[in-house]
Formats: C-alpha cells, structure tokens, sequence
C-alpha cells in the first residue's frame, strides 16, 4: 500500500506547501495534509508520519492518494461527505412548512418543534421525527413559527397617500427660516429610584446595581426636531393632555422661532393634537394669534415611521435615558444637557425617502385614478 501511492514533490510543490504551514492557515487540516505531504517526500514511512503529525494512519494512506491520483490541490482539500440521507422527504419538507404556518393545535399559542415534530408523526409514515430534524427544516426555510413580531399595518388609500406625500414634500423642500420645518412627537418615560446604592465599576470588575427598585411614576417627554437644522429641544412634562400640547406650540411661536412668519409642524394623528387644544389653554384672541403662525401637517395613520421625530427619540433614548432615573429634576437636568451637547454638534438627520422613492416603493398600491369618461360620449348617452 506505501510503496504504491510515492510521494515526489516538485521544488515549487514543497515552497508552497511550507508557505502554508509557516501562514498558519485557518484550517488545521490542509496544514496537517500540508506536512504529511512535505514527510512523505522526505521519505519517512506512514507510521512515523502519523505519530508526528498527530494522525491515523489511515488519514495519511489517503493524504498521499488523492496526490498521486489528482494532484496536489486536492490532496490538500476535504473529500465530499455525501452524509446520511434527509429524513424527510421534499413533499414532507413542503408540508412541515405549511404545518407551521397554519395556526397552532386548540389551547395552544404557538408551534413548539416538539409540537411540529408530532405532528409530522401523524401526517407521515414515519415512527418518529426528531425534533432537531424539526428544527434544521425550519431553519433551512427560514422560518420561526414561535415568533411574532407586532407590526401597526396602514391600508394605503387616497388619504394615506396624500398625506404622506404631503409630509415627504416638506421634508425635501429647501430650508427657509421664514417657514421652518419642525418634526414634533411625544414619549413617555418611568422615573425609577434606587433601593440600595449602585456600586460603581472598578479594573478588572464591572458595576453592580441592585435588581431591586422603586418606581417613582412616569413623565413624559416632547420632543422638537427641525428637519433641515441641526437643533432639537426637548420640554419635560408630567402629563401630555391638550393643554400640554398647546403650551408647546405657544413655546414654538413665543420662544423658539419668533420671527418666523409660518412654523411647519409635522406630528400624528394623537387626540390632543388639534387646533382645538389651543382654545382650551389659551383665550380666544391668543389661541387665534398662535395658529395663524403654524401650519400643522399630520402623517398617515399607522405610519409614524414618516415622522423624522421618532429617529431623534430613539437617539435619547439609547444615549441619555437608558438608565435608571429617579425624579423629574434629574430628568430635566439630563436631558437638557444631552440637548445642548447635541445641538452644539451639529448633528442632524439625513432623510432619504422621498417623493420619487415613495412613488417607485409604494407604487402598486397607490390608488388607482377612475378614468374620466369623454365629454361626446356623455352627450350621446345623455341625449
């Protein structure tokens, strides 16, 4: 058998093949065949090549086959492992997956793999279906019946279309600080305590706070966003009423954009966020004084991924509130410093979808325009 498969290694052979041990190659099989090859040529027998490289000496017989017999790339490279055959079929594959997108056995809330694989047992000739075949199928068709993801599903109608591109438009409007663009959105936060004193980290030890808690209540938290400059402003409440409401569109007249002659406001289609509001906070003649300066925009129902606003909020609250937070003071105090720092560095967002986007994206579901019937046509069916 050794004297069979000889092993001569051409000069070009043996320099790549210690270029490839001395590389330390990812894959520790292709450098022990590298230095079985390299023994070989050096004439030790199999025996000794396989205590040293740490190999059966099936392992070398074989390395030194596939050279003689396909050369040197392919002694180098894994033979193809046909491995066992599937345990179900394509028809049982194609109905494992129609099994997991039905809906799950009465009294149950979900598809388990344990739950599949019985089910399988019923529906085919098999005795038993493991529940890790279960799971590979599954995986193989990328499908995870357990899990649901919440999802807010706008029917896109003439109404929906309109306002989207209404807001879109806006968006992508060159800037004018005669009429600005403010995004505006509301978030609640917890306001939570601690029970016992946070240890903080030291070298080589992470810090430690206590699982336990007190809950102070909540606050809420309105969010400003100018589309096309970098500033935001955030006021911290205890409630978001229409009353709440109304004093913010006061502070953007009054405070923040003054000279303005027509604020833009782009916000949802929340309860509180109507004209009306103003006239429950504010007497007739200044609620009356207050909307003339604004021009409210409302997004699609069940699109609030239209409103720029809500990227900002996610900015917060992965950089500022991600925490525990005790009381309203050390609310305003951080979140005001997190303002300021960010306005000062001038950051802002980029929005990319536009009206052109839109169009091309949500093509096929924008309504379809009812043809206009030829004005000789209903004179004739008029006459």
């Amino acid at each position: 058998m050794n004297v069979r498969y000889r092993v001569t290694l051409s000069l070009e052979e043996r320099e790549a093949l210690r270029e490839l041990i001395a590389r330390g190659c990812p894959k520790v099989r292709r450098v022990k065949r590298a230095q079985i090859l390299l023994a070989a040529d050096a004439g030790q027998s199999d025996e000794s090549i396989a205590l040293s490289v740490g190999v059966g000496t099936a392992t070398v017989y074989r390395t030194k086959r596939r050279f003689v017999e396909l050369g040197l790339e392919q002694a180098l490279s894994e033979e193809p492992r046909p491995g066992a055959p599937r345990k179900l079929t394509e028809r049982e594959e194609l109905l494992l997956v129609a099994t997991a997108c039905s809906d799950p056995p009465t009294g149950r809330a979900r598809w388990t793999l344990e739950l599949l694989a019985d089910e399988m047992v019923r529906l085919t000739e098999h005795d038993h279906i493991a529940e890790e075949t279960v799971r590979r199928r599954l995986h193989d068709n990328e499908l995870k019946p357990w899990q649901h993801k919440m999802w807010c599903i706008p029917q896109v109608d003439s109404d929906f279309v309109a306002r989207m591109e209404d807001v879109l438009e806006l968006y992508t409007t060159p800037a004018d600080e005669a009429h600005p663009v403010i995004s505006f959105d509301e978030s609640p936060t917890q306001l939570i305590g601690e029970v016992r004193l946070p240890v903080p980290p030291q070298p080589g030890t992470a810090g430690r706070i206590d699982y336990e808690y007190v809950r102070n209540g909540t606050a809420n938290l309105f969010v400003f966003v100018n589309v096309h400059q970098p500033w935001r402003h955030v006021k911290v409440t205890e409630q978001r009423t229409a009353v709440d409401f109304a004093h913010c569109m006061k502070d953007l007249v009054d405070i923040h954009y003054p000279e303005a002659d027509k604020i833009r406001v782009v916000l949802d289609n929340l309860s509180t966020h109507t004209p009306g509001a103003l006239y429950q906070a504010f007497p007739p003649e200044q609620a009356r004084r207050i909307l003339r300066r604004l021009e409210l925009h409302f997004i699609p129902k069940h699109a609030s991924g239209l409103n720029m606003v809500e990227i900002e909020i996610g900015v917060l609250a992965g950089q500022c509130l991600d925490r525990r937070i005790p009381d309203m003071e050390t609310l305003k105090r951080e979140v005001d410093a997190w303002t300021g720092r960010r306005n000062a560095s001038g950051a802002r967002i980029r929005w990319f979808f536009d009206l052109d986007r839109a169009r091309q994206k949500l093509g096929r579901s924008y309504p379809l325009v009812a043809p206009i019937a030829d004005s000789g046509d209903s004179l004739k069916a008029a006459a």
